[in-house]
């Protein structure tokens, strides 16, 4: 294979991959904290998408054009709404049904993300109707043969390595973080030893949510179009790669959403008719890593469930 070709595909890769990346350490971090399954994460994705495309509207008709000013209005209202939803979703939907079987956690949150995505395409103008996603970073790019770099796939890289870095930061380096992890490690210790539960349990499901809202605005300067149902699959896909990890592991969660990333660029490549197969083939072999290390690529410790 031409070597353009290759790091084009490679390239192509690695943004897949981010993205799934920010998905799966999202799925990490409620289990982590609560031994739950949020099946609306990909759908909360979705939201984050659209109230990021409603902001970039919004200052459009009030005459802001700074590039700068509108990517970082659209990041932050984004997150910040979805930090509130997940915190919602966590205080009135999650934190009281800890006593009732799982699956009842499972069919709620499932529930929630069929009116998440059904109210986009309800209440949103035309919501049925893929969105075309505004270019709002610099869409310069440089050729090398079969190779297009394009400035915005860098920074948009770039952006998303700042921010797992500043996830794992948090967790490791700081105070709340150390709160997170002791939840995750004993929730009856970390009561005694004076941390408030809830609060830590609310901001996380806040962060994990906050991180699908970066993911799916990614996803729409990538692909420049947004549509009600593109939840789905990601949220499929960052729960596989979750799994695959090792669920409750950040770093297993990373190197799952890379490593799907990299099967889906592979299928592309060796298969015919790449672009219907490439699921199927990423997929498979997923199915055959779980089967072979059902605990994840790496094992789950308990002292370090986040």
């Amino acid at each position: 294979m031409d070597v353009g070709y290759l790091a084009q595909y490679v390239m192509n890769g690695l943004m897949l991959g981010m993205m799934y990346a920010l998905v799966a350490v999202g799925f990490t971090l409620f289990f982590g904290v609560l031994d739950v399954i949020k099946f609306s994460h990909g759908d909360v994705l979705t939201v984050g998408a659209f109230a990021g495309l409603a902001t970039y509207l919004g200052l459009d008709l009030l005459g802001i054009s700074s590039p700068v000013v509108l990517v970082l209005c659209v990041l932050s209202v984004s997150a910040l709404c979805m930090a509130l939803l997940g915190a919602l979703i966590a205080r009135y939907l999650v934190l009281p049904l800890r006593s009732a079987p799982p699956l009842n956690t499972l069919l709620i949150t499932l529930m929630l993300g069929t009116v998440l995505r059904e109210s986009v395409r309800l209440f949103y103008p035309q919501g049925a109707n893929p969105k075309p996603f505004p270019a709002l970073l610099p869409t310069d790019s440089v050729t090398m043969g079969n190779f297009n770099l394009r400035l915005d796939n860098v920074m948009m890289l770039f952006a998303g390595t700042i921010v797992i870095v500043g996830v794992h930061l948090l967790l490791t380096r700081t105070k709340l973080g150390l709160a997170i992890r002791a939840v995750a490690q004993d929730e009856e210790t970390a009561k005694t030893m004076g941390i408030n539960f809830k609060l830590i349990v609310l901001i996380t499901f806040g962060l994990g949510s906050a991180l699908a809202a970066f993911a799916g605005i990614m996803n729409g300067l990538y692909y420049n179009e947004i549509n009600f149902g593109m939840g789905l699959l990601l949220g499929v896909i960052g729960f596989s790669s979750a799994i695959v990890g090792g669920l409750g592991n950040i770093y297993g969660a990373i190197l799952g959403g890379f490593l799907f990333a990299a099967l889906q660029t592979v299928g592309a490549v060796a298969m015919p008719f790449a672009s219907a197969y490439k699921d199927v083939f990423a997929f498979g072999v997923i199915i055959l890593i779980m089967a072979w290390r059902p605990t994840g690529l790496i094992r789950e410790k308990v002292s370090e469930r986040v």
